[in-house]
């Protein structure tokens, strides 16, 4: 299978070529150039198969320049012990008609884990495959949860180096311990005085920067990507919609067939697309609920078809979300317009440009078929927090708080998976505040050991003695000197 560009402006690359590119060198996200249509049966006949199993059989049906022991090897050593469960994505059960998919029980107590632990080594082979000599620079831009999950994935990769950009003042102070004590040689960190969305765009203008680019080749050097825009990045996170399915099939929980929906806090649309694309292949998937804080940019984009980013960006408790520029939106468009690159290239420029885009009827009746959106603010999330432990005694992280208040208000009958994308104590301020009725006054380290002493939930092993260990990185840059942090970095 080839891939090609969201914008019709590059030649079908293969995947190792797309993944090692990690995007369009002239702007534009790569995807596949048809998506595989699996049969009823062959679906219903992964019941009861571990998750390995079921990441190696949908890996197989996107990566065919890569071998059936290539997979595997990737799949093995990106999910065993690293996890906390042998299920890599437990489903909890709430009630009869809300379940939970735990998506953080990999190191970094983080969803991103489910793709960053598979992504470097899709990314060693493809270089291996495309025999590059050149030196990898992974560049990433994160709102919290996607910079320790890379840092974790990539330290000490043979052939590559991993920069991280995250907004100085826009995580919470345990994402921030996670990232700027990362040990390895090959790591750096970087605070940026502006938000997620400053980070993201400068690390697209780097990836647009030919004379860059051309420095970068002289000295050795080309870049790639570990956020979504990486088809590597996205691809991983299809395998556990199928496995959550799967698993309500073994439960007997619903019979093959029904439709289930998938109810998505979604920042950069890409965790919420690759539901998309598991529906796509076949997986009876019901409604996808795309469920946004008080940013909501993309809850008034699906009601309207205006995509306006020229608003308040707002801090929030789930700030993980804190984002006006959803970039995976690109690749659903492309889909939505039947593939018409020409009409995705000139609504990213007007947002590039302007700052806003409207899609025209057809394209905006297409993802009616597939996408609802709902937000809550802050309040409706700590609500939420607390209703949920009151009733289920069930902590939820503020992300998934939002995705279930989200989800109350829009229940079809369908049995709803709730994507759980961060552990609790990720954002133990906002949920111990949720819980006690008042913000503590101790520090966020002290409140971890408070809420595991009030609620009895197990800490997680990445989030331990986070206040004991060296910080590395300290470097900080203006929004506007993100390019020349990475030339500094990389010496040139």
């Amino acid at each position: 299978m080839n891939y090609i560009s969201t914008r019709n402006n590059c030649e079908p690359v293969s995947a190792a070529s797309a993944i090692a590119q990690g995007m369009v060198p002239a702007g534009g996200l790569f995807v596949p150039q048809s998506i595989p249509a699996l049969s009823t049966e062959e679906i219903a006949s992964m019941a009861g198969k571990s998750y390995q199993e079921i990441a190696r059989w949908i890996l197989g049906k996107y990566l065919t320049d890569y071998t059936a022991e290539d997979i595997a090897d990737c799949v093995a050593g990106a999910y065993n012990t690293n996890f906390d469960t042998a299920e890599i994505a437990p489903l909890v059960k709430l009630n009869d008609n809300e379940y939970i998919l735990e998506l953080w029980h990999g190191p970094t107590a983080a969803f991103k884990d489910m793709a960053l632990q598979l992504t470097p080594r899709l990314l060693v082979k493809a270089i291996e495959k495309l025999d590059l000599k050149q030196e990898v620079i992974i560049l990433v831009a994160t709102s919290g949860d996607t910079g320790k999950a890379a840092l974790e994935g990539f330290k000490n990769v043979k052939g590559t180096r991993i920069i991280v950009f995250y907004p100085a003042h826009g995580v919470s102070r345990v994402q921030e311990l996670q990232m700027v004590t990362t040990d390895g040689d090959n790591t750096y960190v970087v605070g940026v005085e502006g938000n997620f969305d400053d980070c993201q765009s400068a690390v697209k203008e780097i990836f647009a920067d030919q004379a860059l680019k051309e420095t970068m080749a002289q000295n050795g050097y080309q870049f790639s990507s570990a956020n979504s825009i990486n088809w590597g990045r996205l691809l991983p996170q299809i395998v556990y919609y199928f496995a959550a399915y799967l698993n309500l099939v073994n439960q007997k929980t619903v019979s093959y067939g029904d439709k289930v929906d998938f109810v998505v806090p979604t920042g950069n649309f890409g965790n919420i697309l690759a539901a998309w694309y598991a529906g796509q292949m076949g997986l009876p998937v019901g409604k996808l609920v795309c469920a946004s804080n008080k940013n909501r940019i993309l809850t008034d984009f699906f009601a309207t078809g205006v995509y306006d980013r020229r608003r308040d960006f707002f801090q929030t408790n789930s700030p993980s979300m804190d984002i006006l520029i959803s970039s995976n939106l690109e690749r659903f468009l492309f889909a939505m317009t039947g593939n018409n690159g020409d009409k995705v290239a000139q609504w990213m420029d007007a947002l590039k440009q302007d700052g806003i885009f409207t899609v025209d009827a057809e394209t905006k009746a297409n993802i009616d078929k597939f996408v609802t959106g709902g937000a809550a603010d802050e309040s409706e999330t700590l609500a939420m927090i607390k209703q949920c432990y009151t009733d289920h005694n069930y902590v939820l992280d503020t992300h998934t708080a939002v995705a279930l208040k989200v989800s109350r208000e829009q229940q079809s009958g369908n049995v709803a998976v709730i994507d759980s994308t961060a552990h609790p104590c990720k954002f133990v301020s906002s949920v111990l505040a949720a819980l006690n009725g008042e913000a503590s006054q101790a520090s966020e380290l002290e409140q971890l050991e408070e809420l595991v002493q009030k609620t009895g939930i197990a800490q997680h092993s990445g989030l331990q003695d986070l206040d004991k260990k060296e910080v590395r990185h300290s470097m900080v840059c203006e929004k506007e000197g993100i390019s020349a942090a990475v030339q500094q970095i990389l010496g040139l």
